[in-house]
C-alpha cells in the first residue's frame, strides 16, 4: 500500500515539474511591453522630399522607316548603334539595283515613246500633203464638171445627161474625200494622243525610279545618336524572347521602323513614384539627377509633368500601380545617352511644426491605418488622422508630443512568440 501511494506522489511529483517547467517557458517566452521596441511622436520640421529612380529619354527624335517601293529591300549600309551622327548623314542604305533597272526601263520606253511620236507626225504630214493635192484635185474635177453642164444647152440630150451625171459624181467623190480627211485627222491626232500618253508614263517612271533611288539612302534630319531597332520582321516569337538588331544584309519590307536618332540636345527624365508620393510631387519642384553614367556628377532638374492616371506595368499580385513623372534636365552631361538608369532627388516643401512618427510605426488594421500606442504595460491600436507622408516620416494630428508608440505591430509579435512557445513547450518535461 505504501509503495503505491508512494509512486502516485511521485508521478504527481513529475507532473508537478513538468507543468512548472511549461508555465516557466511561457513566462519566459511570453513578450512584455518593455520587449517591444518604442519611440515618441516628435515635433519639428517635416521635409517632403521623394527619391525615387528612373530613366533617361529625349523628348525629341526622328524615325527612318523603309520607303515606300515594290518589292523587298536589302540593306547594305547601317550605322551602329550610338553613333553620333549630324543631320544630312546618311544613316541606312539599300541596294538600288532594281531601282535602277526600273529607271533604265523606263528611260528605253521614253526613247521609243518619242521616236513614234516623231514618226507618227512625219506620217500625218506626209499623208496632209498628200490630201490636200487629192482635195485640190477634186474640187477642180468639180468646177470642170459644172462647165460641162452650163454647156447642156448646146449639146445633145444625152450629153447633157452624161455632164450631170459626171457632176454628180465629182460632188460626191469631192464630199467624201473632206470626209476621209476629217476622219483620217481625227485617227492621227487620238494616235499621237495616246503616243503622248505613253511618253508622259515613261517621263513619270523615270522621275518615280529616280525619288526612289534617291530613297534608297535615308538620312538623318537632325543632329542626334543613332538608336537601332529590333528585326521583327518574319518567325516567331515568344515571351521574354530577345529579337536581334537590323543588320547590313538584311532584307526589309517597306514601312519598316528602321532606326531612329535621338536629340541629345535636350534630355528628359522619366520616373515613376508612389501613390503615397504623389501629392508631395507638383510641376516646377526642382531636384537632382544622379545618373549611373555620370556617378560623380548632380544635374539640377524640375519637375517638367506628371501622369494624370497611374500605370501598373508589373504583374502578379504584389504589383504597384505608380505614376509616371517628367522632369527635365538642366543642362546637358558629357556622355549622358538615353536609357541611362538615373536617382532622383524631388525637393519638396518644409513643413514646420508637424507632429510626426516614422513609418515604421504606422500600420494596417481592419482596412484602417492604426499605431499602437504604449498604455502601461499593454498597447492600444488607434486610428491615425495622417496630414502629410515622406518616405520615412509621417504628420499626424492625433497623438500628442512626446506619446509613445510601438516600433513593431505588438500582436503580431505576441503571436510569433507564442508560436515559439507552442514549439518549445513539448521538450520542456523531456
Amino acid at each position: 500500500m505504501k509503495s503505491k501511494a508512494r509512486k502516485i506522489g511521485l508521478a504527481l511529483g513529475s507532473l508537478l515539474v513538468v507543468g512548472l517547467g511549461i508555465a516557466l517557458a511561457a513566462q519566459r517566452l511570453r513578450p512584455a511591453a518593455k520587449d517591444i521596441p518604442t519611440t515618441r511622436v516628435q515635433k519639428g520640421v517635416l521635409e517632403l522630399d521623394t527619391t525615387t529612380d528612373g530613366e533617361m529619354k529625349t523628348p525629341h527624335s526622328a524615325m527612318l522607316v523603309a520607303p515606300s517601293v515594290s518589292g523587298t529591300l536589302q540593306i547594305v549600309h547601317l550605322a551602329k548603334a550610338g553613333t553620333p551622327v549630324k543631320a544630312g548623314e546618311v544613316i541606312v542604305e539599300f541596294d538600288p539595283s532594281g531601282q535602277q533597272y526600273d529607271l533604265e526601263q523606263s528611260r528605253s520606253k521614253l526613247a521609243e515613246a518619242e521616236q513614234q511620236i516623231v514618226k507618227a507626225q512625219a506620217d500625218a504630214a506626209v499623208k496632209n500633203a498628200e490630201d490636200k493635192v487629192a482635195l485640190l484635185k477634186a474640187r477642180f474635177d468639180v468646177r470642170r464638171a459644172e462647165l460641162e453642164v452650163s454647156k447642156n444647152e448646146l449639146v445633145s440630150e444625152i450629153d447633157a445627161k452624161k455632164n450631170l451625171l459626171s457632176l454628180e459624181e465629182a460632188r460626191r467623190r469631192l464630199a467624201q474625200l473632206e470626209q476621209d480627211i476629217h476622219s483620217r485627222a481625227a485617227s492621227n491626232s487620238a494616235a499621237l494622243a495616246v503616243l503622248e500618253e505613253q511618253r508622259r508614263t515613261a517621263q513619270l517612271g523615270i522621275k518615280q525610279a529616280q525619288h526612289n533611288i534617291e530613297n534608297m539612302q535615308l538620312k538623318s534630319p537632325i543632329d542626334g545618336v543613332v538608336s537601332v531597332k529590333e528585326n521583327m520582321s518574319g518567325g516567331i516569337f515568344f515571351w521574354g524572347m530577345t529579337l536581334p538588331e537590323y543588320r547590313e544584309g538584311d532584307l526589309v519590307y517597306q514601312g519598316a521602323f528602321l532606326a531612329e536618332v535621338l536629340d541629345t540636345s535636350q534630355m528628359e527624365v522619366v520616373a515613376k513614384v508612389f501613390e503615397s508620393d504623389r501629392s508631395n510631387v507638383s510641376v516646377g519642384q526642382k531636384a537632382e539627377v544622379k545618373i549611373e553614367a555620370a556617378p560623380r556628377s548632380v544635374f539640377p532638374a524640375s519637375v517638367k509633368t506628371i501622369a494624370g492616371m497611374a500605370s501598373r506595368r508589373d504583374f502578379g499580385p504584389d504589383s504597384v500601380s505608380r505614376f509616371d513623372v517628367f522632369l527635365a534636365i538642366n543642362g546637358r552631361g558629357e556622355g549622358v545617352r538615353p536609357g541611362s538608369a538615373a536617382q532622383i532627388l524631388v525637393h519638396g516643401s518644409q513643413l514646420k511644426d508637424q507632429l510626426f512618427v516614422p513609418t515604421q510605426c504606422v500600420f494596417e488594421k481592419d482596412g484602417k491605418l492604426v499605431a499602437y500606442v504604449k498604455q502601461g504595460q499593454a498597447f492600444k491600436a488607434v486610428d491615425l488622422k495622417i496630414k502629410y507622408r515622406s518616405e520615412n516620416r509621417v504628420a499626424v494630428e492625433n497623438l500628442a508630443e512626446g506619446t509613445e508608440v510601438a516600433l513593431v505591430d505588438p500582436e503580431q509579435a505576441r503571436a510569433q512568440e507564442q508560436k515559439k512557445a507552442d514549439s518549445v513547450a513539448p521538450g520542456v518535461g523531456q
